[in-house]
Protein backbone atom coordinates (compact mmCIF):
# COMPACT_ATOMS: atom_id res chain seq x y z
CA UNK A 1 0.00 0.00 0.00
CA UNK A 2 1.07 3.55 -0.67
CA UNK A 3 -0.76 6.62 0.59
CA UNK A 4 -2.02 8.67 -2.33
CA UNK A 5 -2.88 12.03 -0.76
CA UNK A 6 -3.35 13.79 2.60
CA UNK A 7 -7.03 14.76 2.90
CA UNK A 8 -7.89 16.26 6.29
CA UNK A 9 -7.10 16.57 9.98
CA UNK A 10 -9.82 16.16 12.61
CA UNK A 11 -9.91 18.27 15.75
CA UNK A 12 -12.51 17.82 18.48
CA UNK A 13 -13.90 21.07 19.86
CA UNK A 14 -16.17 22.04 22.75
CA UNK A 15 -18.20 24.78 21.03
CA UNK A 16 -18.65 24.31 17.30
CA UNK A 17 -20.13 27.76 16.66
CA UNK A 18 -17.38 29.61 18.56
CA UNK A 19 -14.68 27.59 16.79
CA UNK A 20 -16.16 28.09 13.32
CA UNK A 21 -16.47 31.81 14.01
CA UNK A 22 -12.78 31.97 14.97
CA UNK A 23 -11.49 30.10 11.92
CA UNK A 24 -13.85 31.89 9.49
CA UNK A 25 -13.77 35.45 10.88
CA UNK A 26 -10.19 35.64 12.14
CA UNK A 27 -8.33 33.38 9.68
CA UNK A 28 -10.62 33.51 6.64
CA UNK A 29 -11.23 29.78 6.30
CA UNK A 30 -14.37 28.72 4.41
CA UNK A 31 -16.93 26.27 5.79
CA UNK A 32 -17.53 23.77 2.97
CA UNK A 33 -19.92 21.40 4.70
CA UNK A 34 -21.67 20.77 8.00
CA UNK A 35 -23.39 17.55 8.99
CA UNK A 36 -24.18 15.16 11.81
CA UNK A 37 -22.55 11.71 11.82
CA UNK A 38 -24.57 8.53 12.43
CA UNK A 39 -23.41 8.47 16.08
CA UNK A 40 -24.38 12.10 16.66
CA UNK A 41 -21.10 13.98 16.23
CA UNK A 42 -21.49 17.44 14.71
CA UNK A 43 -18.98 17.91 11.89
CA UNK A 44 -17.74 20.92 9.93
CA UNK A 45 -15.20 20.84 7.11
CA UNK A 46 -13.10 23.98 6.63
CA UNK A 47 -11.16 24.89 3.49
CA UNK A 48 -7.83 26.65 3.78
CA UNK A 49 -7.01 29.05 0.91
CA UNK A 50 -4.50 27.63 -1.60
CA UNK A 51 -4.59 24.16 -0.02
CA UNK A 52 -6.32 20.91 -0.91
CA UNK A 53 -6.27 19.61 2.66
CA UNK A 54 -9.24 20.31 4.93
CA UNK A 55 -9.67 20.82 8.65
CA UNK A 56 -12.49 18.73 10.08
CA UNK A 57 -13.98 20.03 13.30
CA UNK A 58 -16.06 17.67 15.39
CA UNK A 59 -18.16 18.27 18.46
CA UNK A 60 -19.57 15.42 20.54
CA UNK A 61 -21.08 16.99 23.68
CA UNK A 62 -21.52 13.65 25.56
CA UNK A 63 -17.69 13.43 25.68
CA UNK A 64 -17.48 16.61 27.76
CA UNK A 65 -15.35 19.70 27.15
CA UNK A 66 -12.09 19.53 25.23
CA UNK A 67 -8.91 20.17 27.23
CA UNK A 68 -5.92 20.62 24.91
CA UNK A 69 -2.59 20.22 26.68
CA UNK A 70 -0.10 23.03 26.20
CA UNK A 71 2.28 22.52 23.27
CA UNK A 72 0.47 19.34 22.15
CA UNK A 73 -0.65 20.35 18.68
CA UNK A 74 -0.77 23.40 16.46
CA UNK A 75 -1.86 24.40 12.99
CA UNK A 76 0.51 26.53 10.91
CA UNK A 77 -0.62 28.93 8.20
CA UNK A 78 1.49 31.10 5.90
CA UNK A 79 0.62 34.80 5.71
CA UNK A 80 1.84 37.39 3.23
CA UNK A 81 2.79 39.97 5.87
CA UNK A 82 3.21 39.19 9.55
CA UNK A 83 2.93 42.88 10.45
CA UNK A 84 -0.42 43.12 8.61
CA UNK A 85 -1.56 39.90 10.30
CA UNK A 86 -0.71 41.28 13.74
CA UNK A 87 -2.62 44.50 12.98
CA UNK A 88 -5.62 42.41 11.83
CA UNK A 89 -5.50 40.26 14.97
CA UNK A 90 -5.28 43.35 17.19
CA UNK A 91 -8.34 44.82 15.45
CA UNK A 92 -10.19 41.53 16.08
CA UNK A 93 -9.13 41.49 19.74
CA UNK A 94 -6.99 38.36 19.31
CA UNK A 95 -3.88 38.31 21.49
CA UNK A 96 -0.49 37.19 20.16
CA UNK A 97 0.71 34.62 22.71
CA UNK A 98 4.28 34.18 21.42
CA UNK A 99 6.49 36.15 19.04
CA UNK A 100 7.15 37.63 16.67
CA UNK A 101 10.21 35.45 16.27
CA UNK A 102 12.64 35.40 13.35
CA UNK A 103 14.33 32.19 12.20
CA UNK A 104 17.79 31.78 10.69
CA UNK A 105 16.15 31.35 7.25
CA UNK A 106 14.52 34.77 7.56
CA UNK A 107 11.00 33.53 8.26
CA UNK A 108 9.03 35.27 11.00
CA UNK A 109 6.23 33.73 13.05
CA UNK A 110 3.78 34.28 15.89
CA UNK A 111 1.37 32.10 17.82
CA UNK A 112 -2.23 32.80 18.80
CA UNK A 113 -4.73 30.64 20.66
CA UNK A 114 -7.83 29.22 19.00
CA UNK A 115 -10.80 28.06 21.09
CA UNK A 116 -10.14 25.10 23.43
CA UNK A 117 -6.44 26.02 23.64
CA UNK A 118 -5.38 24.85 20.19
CA UNK A 119 -2.39 26.89 19.06
CA UNK A 120 -2.22 28.55 15.64
CA UNK A 121 1.10 29.59 14.13
CA UNK A 122 1.18 32.32 11.50
CA UNK A 123 4.34 32.37 9.39
CA UNK A 124 5.74 34.94 6.99
CA UNK A 125 8.40 33.51 4.71
CA UNK A 126 10.82 35.63 2.70
CA UNK A 127 10.27 35.33 -1.06
CA UNK A 128 12.06 32.37 -2.57
CA UNK A 129 12.18 30.35 0.68
CA UNK A 130 10.62 26.91 0.31
CA UNK A 131 10.42 24.45 3.17
CA UNK A 132 10.41 20.84 2.03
Amino acid sequence: MQVKKFLHTRMRVSDMEQTIQFYADVLGLEVLERKVSPRGSHLAFLKVPNSDELIELTSFPPSGPVKVQEDLIHLAFQVESLDDAIAWLNAKGVKVTDGPTQTSSGSRFIFIDAPDGYEVELIERPSGVKIV
